[in-house]
């Protein structure tokens, strides 16, 4: 029953591939807990006791409680699917409660280290360089996902309208504004892949030296790469790359709903983390500004 779920959130929820592949370990992992348990237990059998041992033994393991709490929504999901399949007439999950976790403000870099990273790096005019500057600038000019960015079409881009169309999660579409400096790179560097690439049927927009489909191993080093030369940060991620975006957006006046809109998130809830570093940067303007501050 695992394979028919994992094919049911693949092809009718249309998960994406990686939270498909986490759902697959996570349900593999307590499939393996199980067998130790009782080897004739299987998952469709087992009552909220074997769910709730599993997850004592997790932390007893030193499970991060937020890698937890995933490997618990994997498990509702799939107790969700089996009731709806009518394999079980009882939601052994539903019981389940979150663990408590920290919570931890998004990391950013400064407005002037992303300045510093496009005004002060050289990253030449041939395929490679365009390719890389281009990476960047889609990632902190739309925030959008690393996958996102992976999945970009030529036909994806509108440089008349200076936009760009994202398919994200749950294959919802949105469109990003692009800024004109970025439209132009676009151009740019299309121009240079119909020469470097020529031989390559692909429509994707942005690809490897080889003229392949990104990879998220290869955006993550480039990333990591260029974003640490030029930024304090202890972690340079694509993902960085979107909080910033966020973050600068907020900070220069940005409505929180739009923001939320160009995130592609489903609810505020997820984009008002975001709020707390411009709450942090309007308490130091108040503490400097303010006669009794």
């Amino acid at each position: 029953m695992i394979n028919s779920f994992l094919k049911y959130i693949e092809f009718e929820k249309r998960y994406s591939t990686h939270t498909v592949i986490s759902y697959k370990n996570d349900l593999a992992q307590f499939s393996i807990f199980l067998s130790t348990f009782d080897s004739q237990l299987s998952p469709e059998s087992v009552t909220y006791q074997h769910i709730r041992s599993w997850i004592i033994s997790l932390v007893e393991d030193k499970i991060a409680p937020s890698s937890i709490n995933r490997k618990m929504a994997s498990i509702r999901s799939y107790y969700k699917f089996l009731l709806k399949s009518g394999i079980i007439t009882k939601d052994p999950s539903a019981q389940l409660k979150a663990l408590r976790t920290p919570k931890r403000l998004p990391q950013f870099a400064q407005e002037k280290e992303m300045q510093n990273l496009f005004e002060l790096v050289e990253f030449g005019n041939d395929f490679e360089g365009m390719r890389d500057q281009l990476l960047l600038e889609l990632l902190y000019a739309t925030g959008m996902r690393r996958a996102e960015l992976i999945g970009l079409k030529t036909t994806s881009i509108n440089i008349k309208k200076k936009h760009v169309k994202v398919l994200g999660k749950r294959n919802k579409e949105r469109i990003i504004p692009l800024t004109i400096e970025v439209a132009n790179l676009i151009q740019k560097y299309l121009q240079l892949r119909e020469v470097e690439c020529m031989s390559e049927a692909n429509d994707f927009l942005l690809l490897t030296d080889k003229g392949e489909p990104l990879y998220e191993t290869f955006v993550y080093r480039k990333v990591k790469k260029y974003l640490g030369a030029t930024t304090s940060l202890e972690k340079n991620s694509p993902h960085i790359l979107r909080h910033t975006f966020a973050t600068h957006l907020l900070n220069n006046g940005a409505d929180l709903n739009a923001v939320k809109e160009l995130l592609g998130h489903s609810s505020l809830a997820a984009t008002q983390v975001y709020t707390h570093n411009s709450l942090d940067k309007l308490k130091k303007v108040f503490e400097k500004a303010h006669p009794k501050a």
